[in-house]
């Protein structure tokens, strides 16, 4: 039995609030000129949003009771499972249209497509957020893709926000357990790259179901903030979940968000997977690159659980575009420069490397005087060093170095 996550709820009980419902009935109208939820986001376009509506009835089935959140490409609301006799709730996921561009939630859905045809009786499958259904909507801008997914309590972003204190050992290493039992069966079972593991794509695990009931019911008592766009368009301000009574029930995390995966061993591609400072050197140089670019990723988001920061920040130019020069710098910094036969690999790398793999770029960037022992200041002596070896193990230039997600099971630090 998977043994319960204390230091979760620990972490976040200084900001537990109590649920207090109100009777009002009416809602606040928002002005059309403020911009709130998905209208804040660059490139926004309303018509490529279906107007969803609290109330809406959707597939015969799924009854919005209110809005979760919103993305670039989608919009995401609870909603009641009218066909089955329990109040069984459900996450609404419903993509933007864009008919020239694959959405993410288009590559989610092919992701767990793959997933439903893979039997396994791996611990990781169950770490991974459930698809119960899928569907179509269509309006004048096309077709849009709605996933079923799992009700989640909150993501590791907004946990950590809540309470800014850097994750302790127990956690972290609880925390990282789960997560490369996860990437184990996506992995060596599913042959899936997940490219985007970072806080907002984790998330804790609902247990106390009566704040789904208590969502719904506060909806109708005090009804969201919302602006009438048209008659047909209304943008609602999305609300969040109550705390669990006394600081209790936070769940255990969950990986979810498959939208950048990618299905397949080795992949060829430009230099936008993953985000800018979780990614890996061979992405940077648009070589090959398969699973191990997950576990780099793993390793600089080791540091910011525990850190409280990022390992590879200050990577960007002072237009805030990433600046890959600065990044490979620090990297030469942090993990030393690269073999020769990295450097081999792509002719790219001569713009920052000789053929022997030492820094030449010095004109483009300077090599930091920064080191994992100087920057690394929680831990001492036998614990630091423990720490730091697995951190550097994902860290390697060579993918085929870095140890799977399996081999980091076993190492002693993280027993």
């Amino acid at each position: 039995m998977t043994p319960r996550f204390s230091a979760f709820r620990s972490a976040i009980r200084i900001a537990s609030r109590p649920f207090q419902a109100t009777s009002k009935r009416s809602f606040v109208r928002l002005p059309v000129e403020g911009p709130i939820d998905e209208e804040t986001l660059p490139h926004y376009d309303t018509e490529h949003f279906y107007p969803v509506h609290i109330g809406d009835l959707f597939n015969d089935r799924y009854r919005v009771t209110g809005k979760l959140g919103y993305g670039a490409y989608s919009t995401s609301w609870l909603c009641r499972d009218l066909r089955l006799r329990s109040q069984k709730y459900v996450v609404l996921k419903v993509s933007t249209s864009l008919p020239k561009f694959p959405t993410a939630i288009d590559r989610e859905f092919k992701i767990y497509e793959h997933l439903g045809k893979i039997k396994s009786e791996h611990p990781g499958q169950s770490l991974i957020r459930e698809l119960y259904d899928s569907f179509e909507l269509r309006d004048q801008a096309g077709n849009h893709r709605c996933l079923v997914l799992q009700p989640m309590h909150m993501t590791l972003l907004e946990m950590m926000r809540l309470n800014p204190r850097p994750f302790d050992l127990p956690l972290l290493k609880m925390t990282l357990r789960r997560l490369l039992l996860a990437l184990d069966f996506l992995h060596t079972e599913a042959n899936i790259v997940h490219t985007d593991l970072k806080t907002d794509n984790l998330m804790l695990s609902l247990e106390d179901d009566t704040m789904l009931v208590d969502f719904t019911d506060e909806e109708i008592k005090q009804p969201s903030p919302r602006k009438k766009i048209d008659v047909t368009r209304t943008i609602y301000q999305s609300r969040q979940f109550r705390r669990p009574f006394g600081g209790e029930g936070f769940g255990l995390p969950i990986l979810c968000d498959f939208g950048e995966a990618r299905v397949g061993k080795t992949h060829e591609s430009g230099p936008f997977v993953q985000p800018s400072i979780y990614r890996a050197p061979e992405i940077i140089f648009e070589m090959a690159w398969g699973s191990p670019v997950d576990i780099w990723n793993l390793g600089a988001l080791i540091w910011d659980l525990f850190e409280g920061q990022h390992l590879f920040g200050d990577i960007f130019d002072q237009n805030g575009n990433h600046d890959p020069f600065k990044h490979l710098a620090l990297m030469v910094a942090l993990v030393g420069p690269p073999p020769a036969d990295f450097v081999q690999r792509s002719e790219t790398t001569g713009q920052c490397f000789d053929y022997n793999g030492n820094w030449i770029a010095h004109e483009d960037a300077v090599v930091p005087p920064a080191s994992l022992e100087v920057l690394e200041e929680r831990l001492c002596g036998s614990e630091k060093e423990s720490f730091l070896h697995f951190l550097r193990s994902m860290l390697k230039w060579m993918p085929e170095e870095r140890r799977s997600a399996r081999q980091l099971l076993e190492d002693p630090w993280l027993l």
